[in-house]
């Protein structure tokens, strides 16, 4: 018992949590995006599968880090594009495009995978994002290690979450985003466009969860692999209703996730074969849907979200 919680105090852990949420931040903010515009968007699993390698082939084929990230984003937000003008002003049902999306983007990720590299067997390996330490700071005990020397990529998660707050909370293209999600006669009546605030949202949500994606083929690891999403999509629109639909609790919600997470690999060492493995890979989905339980009761939704909008229709 005293060694399982020995694991809480040691700084490795920590840095563990963090590395894991980081991509959960990016997703998770992407999709909170999207919600709040009103557009529920099922297409973040294969979102972030076509970020990850979209990222990856770029670096892979001799650009630079920084430009994989931007194309990853590019990708998700052609992704998103696709997914608005389906959802948003045709009206289609967001649970059915947003799994077609999921399939789409896997597939056609699986597709060009085997096209680039056909005779490949073994993932090949670029050079990843570094981790960068700041100076006095990483010095910190426990704190220190777990948020100043972690990767760049890892700091973009942290500002892209304060930038999403800013933005939704603090501009008027925020008001008028979260408008589309709560009352978008109102917005229209103020001779704002519904469709194109929905689209640009979906659009830059779904540009997030690629970056997400890149995260893990580019900073978490250093080559693409199937499955290396591995269903992180599903929790990051669980970690949305967790987190209220507000990003600060959102960014919470991604690191508790990664807590989790990080605990159970180490528990495992702690406790041996004494429990099947399995339990311990279950641990950290069966207390993040606890968590859920606890806190969605009491998380008010955006009252338009899935509510197709047409112009002059009450």
């Amino acid at each position: 018992m005293a060694a399982a919680l020995e694991i809480l105090f040691t700084a490795s852990f920590w840095v563990a949590a963090v590395r894991i949420a980081s991509p959960l931040i990016f997703a998770t903010l992407g999709e909170l995006i999207c919600e709040r515009a009103g557009v529920l968007n099922l297409g973040i699993e294969g979102i972030m599968v076509a970020g990850a390698f979209a990222g990856w082939i770029t670096v892979y084929s001799g650009g630079d880090l920084w430009t994989g990230v931007a194309v990853a984003a590019l990708t998700g937000a052609a992704f998103g594009l696709l997914h608005g003008l389906l959802t948003v002003p045709l009206g289609l049902s967001q649970h059915v495009t947003g799994i077609g999306i999921t399939l789409l983007a896997t597939s056609l990720t699986y597709y060009t995978y085997r096209l680039a590299l056909p005779e490949v067997t073994s993932p090949p390996k670029i050079e990843a994002f570094r981790p960068l330490e700041i100076p006095v700071l990483s010095d910190l005990p426990l704190i220190g290690p777990a948020l100043f020397a972690q990767t760049p990529f890892t700091y973009l998660a942290f500002v892209a979450a304060a930038l999403v707050a800013w933005l939704l909370y603090r501009t008027p293209l925020g008001l008028a985003l979260r408008a589309a999600g709560e009352n978008p006669d109102a917005l229209e009546a103020q001779g704002l466009s519904v469709t194109a605030i929905r689209m640009g949202a979906v659009a830059a949500g779904s540009a997030l969860m690629a970056v997400g994606g890149a995260f893990l083929t580019m900073s978490a690891f250093n080559s693409f692999f199937f499955e290396m999403v591995n269903g992180r999509g599903w929790v990051c629109i669980a970690l949305v209703v967790f987190g209220s639909w507000r990003p600060g609790k959102a960014l919470l919600g991604a690191i508790l996730f990664g807590a989790f997470d990080a605990y159970q690999v180490r528990l495992q060492g702690v406790v041996g074969d004494a429990v099947p493995y399995q339990v311990f890979l279950m641990l950290p989905y069966v207390l993040s849907i606890l968590a859920l339980v606890a806190v969605s009761r009491r998380a008010s939704y955006p009252r338009a979200l899935m509510v197709p909008y047409r112009k002059g229709e009450r």
